[in-house]
């Protein structure tokens, strides 16, 4: 069983200041623990290659993605730092981390497809699942995880695939960009009225939305996830299955409520990988998303990724 693990320097470029959760150290993190703990031998690594900007547009206004293009690289020309919203700033280094990161979702769902990867991790940043059609938003600027499924659907020809999306924060970019598309089908946890205050009322019945109430444990999301997601899966059979990874909902994280652990992790993460192995070919791509307590994050991921490579 092969995990691709797909990663690039340049995701650390981009840099919203001091202090700031969404860090380059994230990657580092993740990075540095998977080295310690030995799990590192037993994934593939792969540099992300630069987004072919013609892929954005299965997901993005054309008119957004060229305006996000001149302001990112106006500041990476430019050579200092610009506010986009009141929690995301680009630097210099953004577009390049933008392109890599856009760039790492397609190449893993090539890779997955081609069989040359059973399953895959996108060690990238920025996220993606803030970023709706037409707007940056919650550290998100290309929503690299909707990109990625509509390359398998409208490129590859893939006919349904599932998205779901274990972060802490509703993945409101990613339902603005795929409800009402009856080949998705997107499941979702998310801690209820947190940022962005959405999710409780779903866009489309191709989306299955779980608010869970603030200081839950696993135990209890554990439950709702099988009493919501697990039917609405099996039923809909995905030929393949993208991952919106966000381990901010861990106990130890700041920008959330919840109280899951590194054992919840392994627990969805196969849950996921059992569906996938019933309909599709144990197809998985998955693109990390949120996570700010970098020893927890790092510990998580490890979770994750130990599950998807089988080890």
């Amino acid at each position: 069983m092969t995990t691709a693990f797909y990663s690039h320097p340049e995701c650390r470029g981009h840099d919203m200041g001091d202090g700031h959760p969404e860090c380059p150290q994230r990657l580092d993190a993740i990075s540095d623990y998977l080295l310690a703990s030995g799990l590192d031998v037993a994934i593939e690594h792969h540099e992300a290659p630069l987004i072919d900007l013609a892929e954005l547009a299965h997901a993005h206004n054309s008119r957004y993605v060229a305006e996000l293009r001149e302001t990112l690289e106006a500041v990476q020309n430019g050579g200092e730092s610009r506010a986009i919203d009141p929690d995301t700033i680009a630097s210099p280094g953004t577009w390049k981390a933008v392109q890599r990161a856009a760039g790492a979702a397609v190449a893993a769902t090539d890779a997955v497809l081609d069989g040359r990867a059973e399953n895959a991790f996108c060690a990238v940043r920025p996220p993606g699942h803030h970023a709706t059609r037409d707007e940056t938003m919650g550290f998100c600027f290309i929503n690299n995880v909707a990109v990625a499924a509509r390359h398998a659907l409208d490129v590859r020809g893939l006919q349904r695939v599932a998205i779901v999306d274990f972060d802490v924060h509703h993945g409101n970019g990613t339902e603005d960009i795929i409800a009402g598309d009856e080949r998705v089908l997107m499941v979702s946890i998310f801690q209820d009225k947190l940022y962005p205050f959405s999710g409780g009322v779903p866009k489309g019945t191709n989306m299955v939305n779980v608010p869970v109430p603030a200081y839950s444990r696993g135990p209890a999301v554990r439950e709702l996830i099988e009493a919501n997601w697990m039917a609405r899966l099996e039923a809909f059979r995905p030929q393949m299955i993208f991952i919106s990874a966000g381990f901010d909902a861990h106990r130890e994280d700041d920008l959330g409520q919840l109280g899951l652990v590194e054992a919840d992790y392994e627990w969805i993460t196969q849950r996921i990988k059992g569906v996938a192995e019933r309909h599709a070919k144990g197809r998985i791509v998955s693109c990390l998303e949120g996570g700010y307590s970098l020893a927890a994050l790092a510990r998580s991921v490890a979770a994750h990724v130990r599950v998807l490579a089988g080890v």
